[in-house]
């Protein structure tokens, strides 16, 4: 499984309320309507800027704070198919290969916004096109990349009935 888009970069302990303010949070159930508010108080235009397939890259510590399992769904409704980042708070992780969101952990410095990569899930690798250069993050397990391509553990658990481990 390859991945391929533009990088949207931010720094470190990006929380749940900058991933979806809290304001949206009780206001509507629709992740359409809740996706264009992404990342919103970090900057207002982001949602204008970001384009199906393009990433989020980020530092240390991605979706700390709450446990909003609203903040990895609007990435995903954005069209954002994945997260690198050079960590990830705990429940975040869980609630994004839960729904369906690719998760990888990488050292970002190398990755700046706007540079095009590719992503090979299986391999754990990051191709730099816009530099020339190849970064290896966390390999994804193979059941954790089946539950992502079914569409996260729902959908997992709709097709087979039990976990296949």
């Amino acid at each position: 499984m390859v991945l391929k888009g533009k990088v949207h970069k931010f720094g470190d302990n990006i929380n749940t309320d900058y991933i979806i303010s809290g304001k949206y949070k009780f206001k509507t159930l629709d992740m359409e309507e809740l996706s264009k508010h992404l990342m919103e108080d970090i900057d207002p235009d982001f949602y204008k800027k970001v384009n199906k397939g393009d990433f989020i890259v980020a530092g240390k510590n991605f979706g700390c704070g709450s446990s909003r399992e609203q903040a990895p769904l609007v990435i995903k409704y954005a069209g954002i198919p994945a997260v690198i980042a050079k960590s990830f708070a705990r429940i975040f992780y869980r609630n994004s290969i839960n729904n369906g969101l690719v998760l990888i952990e990488a050292d970002t410095d190398k990755l700046d916004s706007g540079d095009e990569i590719e992503i090979y899930l299986e391999e754990g690798k990051i191709k730099n096109i816009t530099k020339n250069i190849e970064i290896y993050g966390t390999k994804i397990p193979d059941f954790l990349i089946e539950i992502i391509k079914i569409g996260g553990v729902v959908n997992y658990l709709k097709k087979y009935k039990k976990f296949q481990i």
